[in-house]
Order: C-alpha cells, then structure tokens, then sequence
C-alpha cells in the first residue's frame, strides 16, 4: 500500500477513515488542487479496483512538485541520488544552502526527502524568496531510505497529471463526473499559529476567499467536492452556505510531541445542504 513519502504540516493519514466515506465509489477523475502529502491520494490509489480512471496532482510548492515528478517518473535514480544522503548535520545545513533551480527533478527529490526527513519535526517551510529554512532536527536515527516505500509511491503516480501552480490549474477542467478534495494551507488559529509558509507566495485571507468563490462555482457546475480546514469562527462564517460537519483529528506538526492533542476540524462538501457544522459519528481507523 502507498503511503505518504514526505512528512507535511496538516498531513491527513489521521483523518483518513472520514474522508475515504465521503469519496465516490466512481469517477473518472480524482484531482487534489494541495498535494501536500497526498495521504488520500495514496490511499485510494491503493485500492483495487481504484475509484478514479485519472488523476490530478498539484501544489504551488514547486520543490514537493519536481519530487512527486521524479518518483514518478525516475524512482530508481531518486534512490540512487538519496543513497548519498547520510544523519550528519554538517551535511543538512550543506545540502539547506544549495540552489536547486537548475538541478534535475531527481536530484531535486532526493534532497527534499534528505532535508524533509532530518530536519527539525519534519517541517517543511520556506521564507518570503522561497528558501528552505527549518533548522537540523532531534532525530536520533531517521529513516532516510525507504525503497520500499518510494516504489510504491511511484507506482500509484504512475499516469497522474503533475502540476506546479495555482490550485485552479487543478479544478478547471472538472466536471461532474470527477471528484475534488481540497486540503488548502489552514486558516490560523490563533496569530502566533498562523503558518502557511509551505510555498514563497504562502496563502493569506485573499486566497481564502478564493477558495470559497472555487468551491462554489464547483457546486453550481455539480462537481463533488470536499475541503477540509480548522474549525473556527472565522471558517464556519467563510464556508456558512455550504454543508459543514466536524471531525477531530491529531495534529501531525506542533512543537512538541505531547502537545498534538486532537482538534476540530470542518470537512465541507459541495452536495449536502447548507447548515451548520455537526459532530460526525466516530469511524474507526482506516
């Protein structure tokens, strides 16, 4: 089964058992406009017979972009290029500092894989020129080699359309016969939580909005859709004429270990009724 091959802030494989019963049992194509750490993707692709016939993938972080891009297409030489890689902080803060924009995808992958799995918390974040800048982590032996798990990664992209961008380059084209989840950079919390610096441009109130002005004419085209986000006043005002329901969940990233206590979340969706938010029955774990 695939599994996730980078650690990512807001990462879903805790929320899994409430999102795979809101997927379709068919479609033609699954798109997923926030990659991210493709934790649904995987998991349906695992499936057999798979519910989608094609997939969408796409991220404005174009380093996680050129890595998905090289699993897919060049799994045996990203393995070769990481076998380079060895837990040496002298080495994290080497590799940090270089300048990849005219390196291969490959070698691209295999040093945001070194970087994502050594460094502090397995955080990937970038400052306002889009430069990796989390500090070396407390790991004592990180897994920085998974064959296994980069060929099984390959092998459920294998076909999937990869796309560096705007999430809209992801959900032009749907229509009712395919199937959106939306797992967008979260509305803050609190002002000293707000962190959506996974890509340069990051991704304030504006892209909220536009968010919401997506998934509505997504709903008026009849295209299923599900967002995921924190549950706060702010998102409960922003998705109010939309059907709500919440969930909890583990956070993946926080400080420290014994802090990621569960949360609300909000799982909205494009065809129940508009209302407010309520407690979806607890599933078990995928």
């Amino acid at each position: 089964m695939a599994r996730p091959i980078v650690k990512w802030a807001g990462g879903k494989r805790s929320l899994l058992p409430e999102l795979i019963t809101r997927v379709p049992p068919s479609m033609r194509t699954y798109a997923e406009p926030f990659a991210g750490g493709l934790a649904l993707f995987f998991a349906l692709a695992s499936e057999e017979p798979r519910r989608f016939e094609r997939a969408i993938v796409c991220d404005q972080n174009a380093e996680l972009i050129a890595c998905y891009t090289a699993v897919r297409d060049d799994v045996e030489g990203v393995l070769r290029a990481l076998a380079k890689y060895t837990h040496d902080e002298a080495l994290f803060y080497e590799v940090r500092e270089k300048d990849t924009r005219r390196w291969s995808d490959t070698a691209r992958a295999a040093r945001l894989l070194f970087l994502n799995r050594v460094c502090f918390n397995g955080l990937w974040r970038v400052n306002s020129k889009g430069k990796f800048n989390v500090p070396f982590g407390r790991y004592a032996n990180p897994r920085i080699h998974d064959p296994e798990g980069l060929r099984a990664a390959s092998h459920a992209l294998a076909g999937a359309e990869i796309v560096s961008g705007d999430f809209t380059l992801a959900t032009r084209d749907v229509d009712r016969r395919d199937f959106v989840y939306f797992d967008p950079p979260y509305v803050p919390l609190s002002r000293t939580a707000a962190f959506t610096a996974y890509a340069k441009d990051g991704f304030g109130p504006a892209d909220q909005e536009r968010l919401v002005t997506e998934l509505a004419r997504l709903r008026a085209a009849g295209v299923r859709a599900l967002l995921s986000n924190h549950k706060t006043p702010g998102t409960l005002e922003l998705y109010r004429h939309f059907a709500m329901s919440e969930v909890s969940a583990r956070r993946s990233i926080s400080r420290e270990g014994s802090t990621r206590t569960p949360a609300a979340e909000l799982l909205v969706d494009t065809w129940g009724p508009a209302g407010r938010a309520k407690k979806a029955p607890r599933r078990a774990k995928a």
